[in-house]
């Protein structure tokens, strides 16, 4: 009898974890959603592709400056569509590439001022948004919001195709 009553919370916590897992996927996808709409406005805004928009929030991100090869990486692309992406950035003034090291082959991504400006402007609905989000919660409960969304980062990371 013990067994079946173990059995049984067991399916139900099994369950109820399933439901967890879903209602996180749904809100995850309905906010991916939501961003990728803002960022899809402001590449029509701009006369950028997606792809554009993503290449420019990673070389805004990024801790040191990009490379062209460290961008390809990231955004999954081959040489060539990053070039033709890099080419349509810097047509459009939105960043430049500069040869800073003793290796002239070294290429670095900037993203400049006036095309920061642009993007913060147009986000600025976001980081509204956002704080306003925010101000629901205590610090303890966005570290914890945080910690997840950053271990959720680190595990996608881990589901990239190698290329």
């Amino acid at each position: 009898m013990a067994s079946t009553e173990n059995e049984q919370a067991a399916n139900t916590s099994e369950q109820a974890d399933g439901r967890a897992l879903h209602a996180f996927a749904v809100q995850l996808r309905r906010m991916n959603g939501q961003i990728n709409r803002l960022a899809h406005a402001f590449a029509a805004d701009q006369g950028l592709h997606a792809t554009d928009v993503q290449a420019l929030a990673a070389i805004l991100d990024a801790e040191t400056p990009l490379t062209p090869g460290r961008l390809r990486e990231h955004l999954g692309l081959t040489s060539g569509a990053v070039t033709a992406c890099l080419d349509r950035l810097e047509r459009a003034g939105h960043v430049r590439r500069a040869r800073e090291s003793a290796d002239r082959r070294v290429v670095h991504l900037h993203y400049l001022p006036a095309a920061r400006s642009a993007a913060r402007g147009h986000f600025m609905p976001l980081a509204t948004a956002t704080a306003r989000a925010q101000q629901k919660f205590d610090r303890d409960e966005l570290a914890t919001a945080l910690r997840f969304l950053t271990a959720l980062n680190e595990e996608l990371d881990h589901l990239r195709p190698e290329r």
